[in-house]
């Protein structure tokens, strides 16, 4: 879905072109303007949720830089409209939400983006001012799935392309799901379609999958960086050597280690981190050096060790 092309601005429009692009084309879908018109109807949603991006400068940005596809992937419909302040220029249409930003119901909760929004008088919640027909019970949506889904620091590394299975035996069916490279732990990717079934003939809800990073044996991270231990010996550290430090996607780097190098001292690989959460830039692998201290020594080496000791070392 092109949020520029359906409002019919350019990609360096102002904030101010926006909204009155969004005005213009709100007041020709509006329903009380199409009554029995689902066409209009569509494109008053879809015009709507242009807005709510394009509108939201951090939402915006993220659109622009991983795309429609992407941005799709990233952020639920409760992401797009959280927040998303459509009041003013509804107001205009005589619709009235208090405190001046629409609100919108959950996912998971069965109802459409719109529900609160559109809710017919009596329903527990604020009237529709003209609205009465937006939702036909044919139109209810079905309810939208959880499920977590654990992936390895590698596949953040990368990218992936995950399958999984819905339902169980020979029922079960195969969805395939593509994994941006980036993404951090508490991230939901939408599948669209792959929720529950309506109960009255409507559309199916959605997928949600919930990333959960796993742990990794030897490398931590933070952010887009990642941390390592590396044991060098004593002598490296007081003398500088040349150490091989093997990196996430498998290789081993020569790195040298500066005379005098201190316990808990980090060497910065520069770029041998992981993309950034827009799937860009790469952050820096930290090796944290440890010294690491023999538990038995030789008879040579306890002499050598008698005369460092000796003279102050």
């Amino acid at each position: 879905m092109d949020y520029y092309k359906l409002l019919g601005v350019g990609k360096s429009a102002s904030p101010e072109e926006i909204k009155k692009a969004y005005r213009k084309l709100a007041l020709k879908h509006h329903p009380d303007r199409n009554k029995g018109n689902k066409e209009a109807e569509e494109q008053f949603k879809k015009i709507s949720e242009a807005y709510a991006v394009l509108s939201d400068k951090e939402k915006r940005q993220q659109y622009d830089t991983v795309g429609s596809a992407g941005f799709q992937q990233r952020y639920s419909q409760e992401d797009i409209f959280r927040n998303a302040d459509l009041g003013d220029i509804l107001r205009e249409f005589g619709i009235n939400f208090g405190g001046g930003r629409a609100t919108f119901r959950s996912a998971g909760t069965g109802g459409g983006i719109f529900e609160e929004m559109f809710r017919q008088p009596g329903a527990g919640g604020r009237a529709g001012h003209g609205f009465q027909d937006f939702r036909q019970p044919q139109q209810v949506k079905g309810n939208d799935l959880s499920l977590e889904l654990p992936i390895t620091l590698n596949e953040v590394l990368t990218g992936a392309e995950k399958t999984i299975s819905l339902g169980r035996g020979s029922a079960a069916e195969k969805v395939s799901v593509k994994i941006p490279a980036g993404i951090e732990t508490g991230k939901k990717l939408r599948v669209s379609g792959k929720g529950s079934p309506s109960p009255m003939g409507g559309p199916p809800g959605d997928l949600y999958l919930l990333i959960r990073v796993e742990p990794h044996p030897t490398i931590t991270r933070e952010g887009s960086h990642l941390t390592m231990d590396l044991q060098i010996p004593y002598s490296s550290a007081v003398f500088g050597a040349e150490v091989e430090v093997p990196t996430l996607e498998g290789k081993q780097l020569k790195v040298k280690v500066p005379p005098g190098c201190q316990p808990q001292a980090k060497l910065r690989l520069r770029k041998h981190g992981l993309p950034d959460s827009q799937g860009g830039t790469r952050g820096d692998l930290l090796v944290k050096i440890l010294v690491a201290v023999p538990k038995a020594l030789s008879d040579e080496q306890k002499e050598l060790m008698d005369k460092l000791k000796e003279s102050g070392l």
